[in-house]
C-alpha cells in the first residue's frame, strides 16, 4: 500500500513539475553553449504563473472552439498520461491497447490545436496549422510502426512490452532498443516544435510553426498550451526512458530523472549547435523516423522469426 501510494505521488510530481524542469534544463543547456548564465531551470515554472495571473485578450472573430482548445489540450494530455509509465516505471492504467488511446488522445490535442488556430480567421495562423497537420501524418504511422513492433514481439499489449524488449528479442533487443529510442528522439523534436524542425524562439513568418498557432493566445490560454506541449515532449521522452532502463531496477525513480536530465540535455546541445533547417527540408528530416521506424520492424520481424524457430 506505501509503495503504492509512493509510485502514484512521484508520478504525480512528474506530470505536474517535470515538464517545466525539463524546458528549463533545455534553455540552460542552450544558455551554457552561448556562453551565457542564462535564467533559473524553474524560469518556465515562474512564466506559467505569471500567465496564470493575467487577464484574457480574446479575439472577436473567433468562436467557442478557440476558447476550448486551452482545456481540451491540457486534458489531453493528462489523459495520454494515464498510459504512459512514467517515474514509477508503471502507468496508471496499464492495459491492452493502451498505445491507441495515447496516439488518438494526442491526436485529439492536435485536432482542436489545428482548429483553434484556424478559428481565429487568420491566414498566418492558418499557413502553421498547415504545416503541422502535414508533418504529423508521417510521424503518427511511424511511432503506431514503432510501438505496436514492440508490442508483437513481447507479446504484452501494453506500454510495459518497452521493459521486456532486450530480454524479449534476444540478440537483437539491443539494436531494437537504439533504433527505437533514436526514432522517438526525433519524435520529442518533431512534436515538441524543437530545431531543426522548428525553433520555439522565432517570429519570422518563413519559418513558424507551432509559435505561430499560439499568436492569438494570451494569459492562462497560452499558460496552459505551453504546459501542455511541455508534458507531450515529457511523455515522447518516457517511452525512452521504459526502453533503456533495466527492466525490474528499484531504482528505476532515479534513472528516470537521470534519462529525463539527459534528454533535455541534448536537445540544448542539438538547438545549439546546428540551425533550423529550410521547410523544403523538414519532410526530408521527419521521414528518417519513418526509416528507423521499418528498420524497428524488420528487426522485430526476425527476432519473431528466430522465437517461433526455437
Amino acid at each position: 500500500m506505501i509503495r503504492l501510494l509512493f509510485n502514484i505521488l512521484i508520478d504525480i510530481f512528474a506530470i505536474l513539475f517535470l515538464p517545466f524542469l525539463m524546458a528549463g534544463i533545455i534553455k540552460k543547456t542552450k544558455a551554457f553553449w552561448g556562453g551565457r548564465k542564462g535564467a533559473s531551470i524553474f524560469q518556465p515554472l515562474y512564466d506559467f504563473i505569471k500567465l496564470i495571473k493575467k487577464s484574457l485578450v480574446i479575439s472577436k472573430t473567433t468562436t467557442s472552439i478557440f476558447s476550448l482548445t486551452p482545456v481540451i489540450s491540457i486534458a489531453g494530455v493528462f489523459t495520454a498520461s494515464l498510459f504512459i509509465p512514467l517515474m514509477s516505471g508503471n502507468a496508471f492504467l496499464n492495459v491492452a491497447g493502451g498505445l491507441i488511446i495515447f496516439a488518438y488522445m494526442l491526436g485529439l490535442v492536435k485536432f482542436f490545436s489545428l482548429i483553434g488556430a484556424m478559428d481565429t480567421g487568420s491566414s498566418f495562423e492558418g499557413m502553421g496549422a498547415s504545416r503541422e497537420a502535414c508533418f504529423t501524418t508521417i510521424v503518427e504511422p511511424a511511432f503506431f510502426i514503432i510501438i505496436a513492433s514492440i508490442m508483437a514481439l513481447s507479446g504484452i499489449y501494453s506500454f510495459e512490452s518497452l521493459s521486456k524488449l532486450v530480454s524479449a528479442s534476444g540478440s537483437y533487443g539491443i539494436l531494437i532498443a537504439i533504433f527505437a529510442a533514436l526514432a522517438l528522439f526525433l519524435m520529442v523534436l518533431i512534436e515538441g516544435c524543437r530545431v531543426p524542425v522548428d525553433d520555439p524562439a522565432t517570429h519570422l513568418e518563413l519559418t513558424m510553426i507551432h509559435e505561430v498557432m499560439i499568436l492569438d493566445n494570451s494569459g492562462p490560454d497560452l499558460a496552459l498550451i505551453t504546459w501542455a506541449a511541455s508534458i507531450k515532449m515529457l511523455l515522447i521522452s518516457s517511452l525512452i526512458a521504459k526502453i533503456i532502463i533495466p527492466d525490474g531496477t528499484i531504482l528505476y525513480p532515479l534513472y528516470y530523472l537521470v534519462t529525463i536530465f539527459i534528454i533535455s540535455m541534448i536537445i540544448g546541445t542539438v538547438e545549439s549547435s546546428m540551425a533550423r533547417i529550410r521547410m523544403s527540408r523538414v519532410f526530408e528530416f521527419i521521414f528518417i523516423m519513418s526509416s528507423l521506424a521499418l528498420i524497428v520492424l524488420s528487426l522485430c520481424g526476425v527476432g519473431m522469426f528466430e522465437g517461433f524457430g526455437d
